[in-house]
């Protein structure tokens, strides 16, 4: 784990990304903040009654000298904030509704994020994935060409890095949506310097069986290669010819992967959700993320159930995807 962390600081050093927590007062995120200004690659900037969070910082003996604190109550831009919102949500809201909505931690975060003042946001820690997620797609929106957000993890033991997708938004994503996923799948790869291999997995290899969910993920590389032909992207396809070389040479000779897939592009939420736990229980994998993808800026989400060394590595990651 620690050369995919060498590989992203690596990426992130000079850059001085400035990176928002709107939960400025759980310790978790204090503590990662702390290291994170240590380092001088990332300015985290806490959210929160300014004199409760340095109380709990410095009741928790950590150093946040070096990081930017907004107090959302007392924001000096908060009324050119509220006229940007507005303006953003195209008459959705009012400007009583934008002032109420602005008071919430995670939309007044997203708005430092559209409004420059923050290079990318993480949250969850506190709050649920609709919480973080729900701000970004109304006021930072997907970018040109992709529809829907997807989530995914990178899959990491040793040497090896895997990414999974959609393990996070998606419930039943259509060929579209597939097809859209592998895109920034295959990019979000490259992030963290994988060459991109692309497995549209099913329970079906090349037409070994046929139905409405075998027919969906064909459609779906079909679409992707119109969109992207330089795509290494091979599928309907099983996870063990996907994978491994002997099977594929039994069961798809003639696919462009030949085993040697890394990125996963799972059918359903269901079926990811499922995957990705059991390589990282019996797989011994650690999964990293998930990390958010098909914005115009960074956003990512934490699980409620984080330790503070994985928001310091999901901040890491959230400044390598907005530089």
């Amino acid at each position: 784990m620690s050369n995919l962390f060498d590989d992203i600081k690596a990426k992130i050093q000079q850059t001085d990304k400035r990176i928002v927590f709107p939960e400025g007062l759980d310790a978790r995120i204090l503590q990662a903040a702390s290291k994170l200004s240590k380092m001088g690659m990332v300015t985290p900037i806490l959210l929160g009654d300014q004199v409760k969070v340095m109380k709990q910082a410095e009741t928790m003996g950590v150093n946040i000298d070096a990081c930017q604190l907004i107090d959302p109550s007392r924001y000096e831009q908060f009324d050119a904030m509220v006229e940007a919102f507005v303006q953003r949500r195209k008459g959705k809201v009012s400007k009583v509704d934008a002032e109420k909505q602005l008071c919430d931690e995670n939309y007044f975060g997203t708005m430092l994020v559209y409004m420059n003042q923050a290079d990318g946001l993480v949250s969850g820690a506190a709050h649920s994935t609709a919480d973080t997620v729900r701000p970004a797609l109304q006021i930072m929106k997907t970018k040109e060409g992709i529809n829907k957000t997807s989530g995914v993890f990178i899959m990491v033991r040793g040497e090896e890095k895997y990414v999974f997708a959609d393990c996070a938004i998606n419930i039943a994503p259509t060929s579209e949506d597939l097809a859209e996923i592998a895109m920034e799948s295959a990019e979000t790869a490259k992030l963290f310097d994988i060459d991109p291999r692309i497995a549209m997995l099913s329970f079906s290899t090349k037409g070994s069986a046929q139905s409405e969910e075998t027919e969906k993920v064909e459609q779906a590389v079909k679409l992707a290669k119109e969109r992207n032909a330089s795509l290494v992207i091979d599928g309907e396809i099983q996870f063990d010819a996907a994978f491994v070389p002997s099977v594929a040479a039994k069961k798809a000779p003639d696919a462009m992967l030949k085993g040697n897939a890394n990125v996963f592009i799972f059918p359903s939420l269901e079926a990811g959700n499922i995957g990705y736990k059991i390589a990282e229980r019996l797989g011994e994998f650690e999964a990293v993320g998930p990390v958010l993808q098909g914005l115009t800026k960074p956003v990512n989400d934490l699980s409620r159930g984080c330790s503070a060394e994985d928001v310091f590595k999901l901040a890491l990651i959230t400044a390598a995807q907005a530089k």
